[in-house]
């Protein structure tokens, strides 16, 4: 199993193949359970299909409860199971999760600090084309605005494997946010982690990108368009966004010329601010926030969405370029 040293456990057998972050989570639970971790439990909200869940709740259904459309009743469930010494997690679609049981999340989890994790699939603009009802925007800024819970927001599937892994051995409270879709991968299997720390895809001294969730893939992309045209890049996958890793913040800006953030969350209070309340306590570097604007939302899909506010790889880029140049 993996701990916090940041050894690989059994998350190094998920494929490097594409593959959605939320599929790696309920396999690693799935394995979890066969291994005898009996103690862990599943609730979902009408949404075995969203979350992938289908399979574990065949094969362990007593350690899957189905608690419908009523995701302050899964929330309160978990809280109250927990408290007999189960490790529960639930999940569901983020947009839900994440709104519709805030209240329960601040009082039955957070302020109790129960050992409950939430999980949050098709976070994000995963589901762009069903409008603003369904996007999940705000989750970074809620869920680190509470105490006693940790914020995470893996990069691919071998990331997921890794966390999942860390929350079924680690008691307390905590979130975790992945896609829909299935997505490259950004590590290899065996690749290890430390679960606190920020983990360094590429070194570089000109500029450094910070990015979380799905959004490392595009960085660390962009860094390599920027290598080509001479400009060294270092990309930081911040993970875990509570606790963050405010000494990897540190020393990029030390010790580069300044730091882009990129994330699929509002330019409000997601790790762009997390990033700049650091920096202009610590060392103040010129920082750009890429993440979406508040406005009105616009429908489309990920991609669509994506390229229209430059989260790509070249929109990336070219912002890095603007700033090197300050």
């Amino acid at each position: 199993m993996a701990d916090s040293s940041g050894s690989s456990g059994s998350f190094a057998k998920v494929s490097s193949t594409k593959v959605s972050c939320r599929k790696a989570f309920t396999q690693t639970l799935q394995k979890l359970v066969g291994d005898g971790n009996k103690d862990i439990l599943m609730i979902c909200t009408d949404s075995k299909g969203s979350v992938t869940a289908t399979a574990f709740a065949q094969k362990y259904p007593d350690n899957f409860i189905e608690a419908g459309i009523a995701e302050q009743n899964a929330i309160g469930i978990a809280a109250g199971l927990a408290t007999t010494g189960k490790t529960v997690f639930v999940a569901g679609p983020a947009c839900f999760l994440s709104a519709r049981g805030y209240e329960q999340i601040k009082v039955d989890v957070a302020y109790n600090q129960t050992n409950v994790k939430i999980v949050g699939v098709s976070a994000g603009v995963s589901y762009g084309p069903l409008g603003g009802t369904h996007t999940t925007l705000h989750d970074f800024a809620g869920m680190r605005a509470l105490p006693n819970i940790e914020v995470f927001a893996p990069s691919d599937a071998v990331q997921t494997a890794f966390i999942t892994e860390y929350l079924a051995k680690h008691k307390g409270a905590a979130y975790m946010r992945t896609g829909r879709g299935d997505v490259e991968a950004v590590y290899s299997p065996g690749e290890s982690f430390s679960i606190h720390k920020a983990k360094t895809v590429k070194n570089g001294d000109d500029l450094t990108i910070i990015a979380c969730g799905e959004m490392v893939s595009p960085a660390t992309k962009a860094a390599e368009i920027l290598e080509r045209q001479n400009i060294s890049v270092r990309v930081l996958d911040m993970f875990c966004l509570k606790p963050a890793d405010t000494e990897a913040i540190c020393k990029a800006a030390r010790e580069t010329k300044a730091i882009i953030t990129v994330e699929e969350h509002s330019t409000n209070g997601g790790l762009g601010e997390l990033v700049c309340g650091v920096v202009a306590q610590h060392k103040p570097v010129p920082v750009k926030i890429m993440g979406f604007p508040d406005e009105e939302y616009k429908v489309g899909s990920s991609a669509e969405l994506f390229d229209y506010y430059k989260l790509t790889p070249e929109g990336i880029a070219a912002e890095a370029r603007k700033l090197v140049k300050i």
